[in-house]
């Protein structure tokens, strides 16, 4: 029987280990903290009996996808829940937009864009199935489904600020800029409209769901599932060495790629090791977990009802604060992006006291303290917000990054969504698992299709692994 040895069990990892498990291969898996799940982990982190989710809280593209077809998470226990709204964006004076899952009844609220974002999201939802069996993989392939893929192509390839120009109304604009600002990257820059496309899409074909009691719920599920193939999970373990691995037939790397340079110091070809080392991170993420009594008083009502509200002002407002961030300043005014969890997931809540997950677009490494900032922030749009804030918990960019080594100064999303990345990462090459190491593969984020809780890099690059297994 082959063996494979998986470094870390972030949702790539465990994705990874899931898959070449259920090929056959004998499957450990090494994680240096003392729990399972990277971005999924979940605790109580203001008062007893309130769940955070400590990074990854919504997973608008973990349903539907080829690592979710091959494995029914749900059928092992893992449950999903939607809020009313799936994301909501404010304004002042209590005005604003919302997304239902439904393209008509985010269109009716947008009053003369409303036919311009039919005719935009309503074919996209369509084909959005036949779109993610191509954008869920590296780009540089034959396409499955090429008309499908195009039309998506010719969204995404635009900077967010020339798409937004398609809408009228501030609303619109502004409820673009929040799920293109996602990125981490200037909304004026090429392809900045990608990922907003593709999580806007999402939303109306999926939903932007929660895993019902935490996002940790995902990571124990794949660790049961694991399990029940003769898979084994190791923690409190730190591979520094590709020598302290042995001599297994796959090594999988569920890391940042500096750390896979430094793992296979001396074997690396120096091609390779370059790229890695030369790997860009992005900007980072300030994140803040309240204890709220009553949930927030959102002035524009609907935010009340949504899972995820973002919150910026306006797409000039956002437009700015994003350049600031890329460029190493932290703007006054940064954009917020807040996970209301408990909205779709009732059970989150205790005694009328609610868990919110808040995090701020901040500089790279930055050494500041955003809380207050992100008070003000919400406050503005939701007047009365910081009277009912019973309890604070905090992370720094510093702090993140020392909680999760993949999060690199903080950066949250693994990599900069710069076009060159968005299209080649973690390097330039056919198969962008591949480490160049026979038998060694990079699994994490920083691979393709990206950051998220859908498992989709480690299910790629645990196939590639099997396609090397099987040519042996």
């Amino acid at each position: 029987m082959p063996t494979a040895i998986i470094v870390g069990s972030g949702p790539n990892g465990l994705a990874a280990a899931l898959t070449l498990a259920a090929d056959g291969v004998d499957v450990t898996v090494l994680e240096a903290s003392d729990s399972v799940g990277g971005g999924t982990r979940s605790g109580e982190l203001t008062v007893p009996g309130l769940l955070h989710d400590q990074c990854s809280g919504f997973h608008p593209l973990a349903l539907d996808t080829g690592f979710s077809r091959r494995f029914d998470l749900e059928a092992n226990g893992l449950r999903w829940a939607l809020p009313e709204i799936q994301y909501s964006h404010p304004l002042d004076g209590g005005r604003g937009a919302a997304v239902w899952q439904s393209v008509e009844r985010t269109a009716a609220g947008l009053g003369t864009d409303s036919a311009s974002y039919q005719r935009m999201f309503g074919p996209l939802t369509d084909r959005f199935p036949r779109i993610t069996e191509d954008f869920l993989r590296p780009l540089l392939h034959v396409p499955e489904h090429p008309v499908a893929l195009a039309r998506f192509g010719t969204y995404a390839a635009l900077p967010a600020g020339m798409l937004a120009r398609r809408w009228r109304t501030d609303e619109a604009r502004a409820l673009f800029a929040g799920v293109a600002a996602h990125a981490f990257r200037p909304l004026g820059s090429f392809m900045s409209s990608a990922i907003g496309v593709a999580l806007g899409t999402a939303a109306h074909r999926y939903g932007w769901p929660v895993a019902v009691g935490g996002s940790e719920t995902i990571a124990a599920t794949m660790a049961r599932m694991l399990r029940a193939r003769g898979g084994r999970i190791e923690t409190g373990t730190t591979v520094r060495d590709v020598c302290q691995l042995g001599a297994p037939d796959i090594v999988m790397l569920d890391t940042s790629p500096t750390a896979a340079a430094q793992i296979l110091a001396g074997v690396l070809p120096r091609r390779v090791e370059r790229a890695y080392r030369r790997f860009r991170h992005g900007p980072a993420a300030f994140q803040v977990a309240f204890a709220v009594e009553g949930a927030i008083p959102w002035a524009h009502e609907p935010s009340r009802r949504a899972g995820t509200v973002h919150v910026g002002g306006s797409f000039a407002e956002i437009a700015d604060a994003e350049r600031q961030v890329v460029n190493g300043r932290m703007p006054a005014r940064p954009f917020i992006l807040v996970g209301q969890q408990s909205v779709a997931d009732p059970g989150r809540a205790r005694d009328g006291i609610h868990p919110v997950d808040a995090y701020a677009h901040v500089p790279a490494g930055w050494t500041g303290d955003a809380t207050q900032t992100i008070i003000d922030q919400i406050e503005r749009f939701a007047p009365g917000f910081r009277d009912r804030v019973l309890h604070i918990h905090t992370r720094s960019p510093g702090q993140i990054w020392e909680h999760n080594p993949n999060y690199v100064g903080g950066d949250i999303v693994t990599g900069a969504n710069d076009p060159r990345q968005l299209v080649f990462r973690p390097r330039v090459a056919l198969d962008p698992y591949s480490t160049g190491v026979p038998g060694v593969y990079i699994c994490s984020a920083a691979t393709p299709p990206g950051a998220g809780a859908h498992g989709m890099a480690g299910w790629n690059a645990a196939r590639s692994a099997l396609t090397y297994l099987s040519g042996r």
